[in-house]
């Protein structure tokens, strides 16, 4: 007999969104962005399939300044990351590759396509980037099943870890990948959330293996808010002469697109363009959230590991990723047993979202919970906004209280 999932969990195919993505999660638009959208806001025709010259242009020099050579036409934006993964692994074929665990709403892609994902252990030192010999080890086990895989997914800032690879790691694991004709995605979105950007070193592999690496980033990580749908994928550079529509992938995902009717809405082009040149205003609040949720992740990461659970340090993004197998025996008293289960119930609990690692490819019987660090900001926009703007959000009362209800949820299950 067919079961469905009691009223209230969700959907267990399709994971929840992204951890408080959005430049303006819970905080007031900039006005020099709400102002280029509102100025646009007559334009009744979206872009052009890809985006127009503007949008890639200022995608294109968002890529320079990170010491990636990108020119508009190595560029192709869409209305939000899912749509541009989904053309990406459509115009790659083949069987993907994911590190386990990863962001939970890559797998939905490739499974609406048919296609194969084979989920890869990452290291202990972080997650996002398979372990190099276990991605070989796979590799081969697929070929040898008869399988033809082709494409890699990695995070070098990475949901739902909030780890950063080493360099060496990244290094060694798309050297392994590439051996092996395998083509890199490397989500991206991420990658401006350092928590402590001159402590942590964060390699693109577009650095490493510049031929063999399309970059995905989604603006509502750092750069914009997240109702605003727009994401961009860099290719490796082409030399027109030599370009091949039937092998071009870029020409290839921009057929999907059009197809899909996947268009970068008129009005918000512009605004996307200005975020994407980095005014002042933009990287400011994108610097200040970011060192807050940081020291949020740092707190909460203190409270999970004083409950006897185990995660690693956070050290980017807005998200903590903790591992309650310490605690079993408390859960199971609870009738926890499960990440499912534990999802249920610290949701309840917190009131807030807690998603289980089974949405991110862990194992359903492996206790491990998502927490997002927005449940700590504040319930209402003045404080947040107060959040965000002290030296220490820690100290303030209502982040105190939240902190307090949060490591006494965790207590409760030892």
């Amino acid at each position: 007999m067919r079961q469905t999932a009691p009223e209230g969990r969700g959907p267990v195919r399709y994971g929840p969104p992204a951890p408080d993505t959005g430049l303006g999660t819970g905080l007031p638009v900039l006005p020099g962005l709400a102002g280029i959208l509102a100025a646009a806001a007559g334009r009744t025709a979206p872009e052009p399939p890809g985006g127009g010259p503007v949008l890639r242009e200022a995608a294109a020099g968002y890529w320079w300044r990170r010491g990636l050579r990108t020119h508009p036409e190595d560029v192709v934006a869409a209305p939000g990351a899912p749509a541009l993964l989904l053309a990406l692994i459509a115009a790659h074929g083949g069987d993907l590759l994911l590190p386990r665990p990863c962001p939970a709403w890559w797998t939905p892609q490739a499974r609406l396509l048919g296609r194969p994902a084979y989920h890869v252990p990452t290291s202990v030192e972080a997650g996002g980037v398979p372990d190099p010999y276990a991605l070989l080890e796979t590799v081969r086990r697929i070929r040898a099943e008869g399988g033809d895989p082709r494409v890699l997914l990695l995070s070098v800032a990475d949901d739902p870890t909030a780890t950063v690879a080493p360099p060496e790691l990244v290094r060694e694991a798309c050297e392994a990948a590439v051996a092996e004709g395998l083509h890199v995605i490397s989500d991206e979105t991420w990658r401006d959330t350092l928590h402590h950007p001159h402590d942590t070193v964060l390699l693109s592999p577009a650095e490493m293996c510049p031929d063999d690496v399309t970059i995905l980033t989604d603006l509502g990580g750092a750069l914009t808010p997240a109702a605003w749908p727009c994401a961009a994928a860099r290719f490796p550079p082409t030399d027109p002469s030599r370009a091949d529509r039937w092998t071009d992938r870029r020409a290839r995902v921009l057929d999907v697109l059009t197809a899909l009717g996947a268009l970068v809405p008129g009005p918000v082009a512009p605004a996307m363009a200005h975020a994407l040149d980095e005014p002042e205003d933009v990287t400011v609040r994108a610097r200040r959230a970011a060192t807050t949720h940081g020291l949020l992740a740092a707190a909460a990461h203190r409270a999970v590991l004083a409950a006897g659970a185990l995660a690693r340090p956070p050290q980017a993004g807005r998200h903590l990723y903790a591992d309650l197998g310490p605690l079993r025996a408390g859960l199971a008293a609870r009738g926890v047993t499960d990440s499912l289960e534990l999802e249920s119930h610290l949701t309840a609990r917190l009131g807030a979202p807690a998603t289980g690692g089974h949405r991110f490819g862990d194992e359903l019987g492996a206790l491990r919970v998502r927490f997002g660090t927005g449940m700590f900001l504040g319930a209402g926009e003045e404080e947040r906004a107060e959040t965000l703007r002290v030296a220490d959000p820690v100290e303030l009362p209502h982040v105190a209280r939240a902190l307090e209800d949060f490591g006494g949820a965790l207590e409760e299950l030892r």
